[in-house]
């Protein structure tokens, strides 16, 4: 089967992995979680990207997860996983499991252990994962050098989408950089998600399909809101939506660590799971989460 050839538009969430206690993936919160997404309006689904903790989740559990979201109703056509491994075999491989799925497109990471990867090796090493997936492959390119500590320059994305049209099709800008992304903006053809739902109105405009943020977890339905307030003229209200929008950004980012977020969720859905976190990632202390908790009520 191959991906679907409709982008996904508007607020993309990439769902937080819950785990139980004993840090296997609490499935039930996770399907829970995605449907209550969908509901809410969210465009499509990135599972298993840095917000999904993704390298700390095996290639087994990772579709096993998948499976279990199509099997609870979720149409993999709307799923975007992230694939990104340092070894481009076992990126191609999980690719692969995720076009049998049926799903949208692949989230691929560049090898971010060589820290000092050339673009040449960089698009040496995209090239490898393209040939061994193969034609049916959608695959948008990971851009958050903080995290990863390797980039995709500007000219390195044009010449992968120049070069490999109908495999590299998008791209997801995680920098936070928008100037970056107004010049990802500027390649032809490319699909680009911005991480700033802040920008989203803006970036939309200027051709972007939507954004990618980890805020879209608790508060898709204020982007969501905006968006449609947006397109039905109504000016003042789509303001006051963006300033809330904004607000409840900052508040996360004083934190910005998947734990206090995570947290956060804890509270929110009073369902203590939600604050497990793998390692090397610590779980918060309650203090944090409250914290939180009081900044975003005080945005919202």
């Amino acid at each position: 089967m191959g991906y679907s050839a409709e982008p996904l538009r508007g607020i993309i969430a990439p769902p937080f992995t819950p785990f139980n206690d004993d840090l296997s993936i609490a499935t039930d919160l996770y399907i829970a979680h995605a449907l209550n997404l969908m509901e809410m309006g969210c465009g499509g689904l990135t599972p298993f990207s840095t917000t999904g903790e993704a390298l700390s989740i095996k290639r087994e559990e990772r579709i096993n997860a998948l499976w279990a979201l199509k099997e609870a109703g979720i149409d993999p056509a709307i799923m975007i996983p992230g694939t990104g491994q340092c070894s481009y075999g076992e990126t191609a491989d999980l690719t692969h499991a995720c076009i049998d799925l049926g799903c949208a497109g692949a989230l691929v990471l560049p090898p971010y252990y060589y820290k000092g990867a050339s673009d040449q090796g960089l698009y040496d090493w995209y090239a490898q994962v393209i040939e061994l997936v193969g034609d049916d492959l959608r695959l948008y390119l990971y851009h958050i050098p903080q995290v990863s500590g390797v980039g995709l320059s500007v000219p390195l994305v044009r010449k992968l989408r120049r070069d490999f049209p109908n495999q590299v099709v998008g791209i997801k800008d995680g920098s936070g950089d928008w100037e970056n992304t107004k010049a990802l903006l500027r390649i032809d053809g490319l699909l680009v998600y911005s991480s700033l739902e802040t920008r989203l109105l803006e970036g939309m405009a200027l051709g972007a399909q939507g954004c990618i943020t980890a805020t879209a977890n608790f508060n898709a339905p204020a982007m969501i809101e905006m968006l449609a307030a947006h397109k039905a003229g109504n000016r003042e209200d789509a303001a006051l939506l963006r300033k809330t929008i904004l607000d409840v950004r900052e508040a996360a980012a004083q934190i910005n660590v998947i734990s206090a977020l995570k947290a956060y969720m804890a509270l929110k859905t009073n369902d203590a799971r939600w604050a497990n976190v793998r390692p090397p990632h610590v779980r918060a202390f309650a203090e944090a989460a409250y914290a939180l908790q009081k900044e975003i009520n005080g945005a919202q």
